[in-house]
């Protein structure tokens, strides 16, 4: 199968050399040329850890018609913030037929995506879905060499509109079997794990991470943020519950996702997950798990909560922390309802027809 893999990260690395070494013919796109020209050099990306080997990948470019030109299934695996941005870069470019895949599309990732194409009077039949979390805990030790630090066992994936997903799962099962069909996008973004773990643990320690201080994200989590981590989820659950959605805990999402987990709390669960074992904290408190889960995890959940009349204090609490410890103002580029296509909405109905109407 032809794939075309836009984002060289973590996970577009990862991804493009396993489906390589799985025998498909596979594009990687990124915009930054240096890395880019560094995969070339290298002729591809070789894994290490769960997954061991080499992917020699077919085509390496900046150019992102190159990349996807005649592509079963293309897979984005930049940052959630950027799917808007290729929504428009992207719309001259896709092909009757095409699957278009965001891995994963955070909270509303495919719903901003399928309003920027709607903005451009888009008219090509495509397939447009997310999943909910990305398949792999990996990390770059360099450009071209990606460490697979567990595999996730179970993924949620939708599609916009929801009965197109058995045809995306049909296909992408070619490529991975961990997906399963949810119900609609509601699901896969309400199930955004990252918006309620990632913000957290940099929040509370914020200063040992300026210091210089290293630790392990998840290995080292104490009891007392495992708990607020609880708490704050306990809002996403009530979001979920007032769309008629009955998510899964936090709690239980990390013996849902991986394998033969222990631990009877959240925080011996997180502690005791090898996916989660080596993964070390950021070196900056401006990284993705603020720049990127705020704008598109912890925002659009409290946009969906206000339609529904839920209360997110603990959420808008994250969001007002996170602000003033960047000094920055998220809602210039969050997802809000206008960019989610949901500006009319004025009820929990309104959203659902919206979705399933797409």
């Amino acid at each position: 199968m032809k794939v075309a893999v836009l984002g060289a990260g973590n996970g577009g690395q990862a991804i493009s050399a396993y489906l390589s070494m799985q025998g498909h013919n596979v594009s990687l796109w990124d915009r930054n040329q240096n890395i880019v020209d560094e995969l070339i050099k290298k002729g591809g990306v070789r894994l290490e850890g769960c997954i061991n080997g080499f992917g020699a990948i077919n085509i390496i470019t900046n150019n992102l018609k190159t990349a996807i030109c005649d592509a079963q299934i293309i897979m984005i695996v930049t940052t959630a913030n950027a799917h808007g941005y290729l929504a428009v870069q992207l719309a001259d470019l896709l092909q009757e037929g095409q699957i278009v895949v965001l891995n994963p599309g955070r909270t509303g990732g495919v719903l901003e995506f399928r309003e920027s194409l709607k903005k451009l009077n888009f008219s090509k039949k495509i397939f447009l879905a997310e999943t909910q979390t990305l398949i792999y805990a990996c990390r770059t030790k360099e450009t071209g060499v990606v460490n697979i630090i567990g595999i996730k066992d179970k993924v949620f994936l939708s599609a916009l509109p929801s009965k197109d997903t058995s045809y995306v799962l049909k296909k992408i099962q070619n490529l991975y079997t961990c997906f399963i069909a949810a119900n609609n996008v509601l699901v896969t973004g309400l199930e955004n794990i990252g918006a309620v773990f990632h913000p957290s643990v940099i929040i509370f320690n914020a200063a040992a991470i300026e210091r210089g201080n290293k630790f392990y994200f998840y290995r080292e989590m104490t009891s007392a943020v495992a708990e607020f981590i609880e708490k704050l989820d306990d809002e996403r659950l009530a979001i979920g519950k007032a769309y008629g959605i009955d998510l899964i805990s936090a709690k239980q999402w990390v013996s849902f996702a991986y394998k033969n987990i222990k631990g009877d709390s959240l925080c011996e669960r997180m502690q005791n997950n090898p996916a989660y074992y080596d993964i070390l904290a950021p070196e900056s408190i401006h990284c993705r798990q603020l720049l990127e889960d705020i704008p598109t995890g912890i925002m659009p959940l409290i946009a969906f909560g206000e339609i529904a009349g839920v209360k997110t204090q603990l959420l808008q609490s994250v969001l007002t922390i996170a602000s003033v410890l960047l000094q920055k103002d998220f809602t210039l580029e969050g997802r809000n309802l206008t960019r989610l296509g949901l500006n009319s909405c004025r009820s929990v109905l309104d959203v659902i027809k919206i979705i399933d109407n797409s």
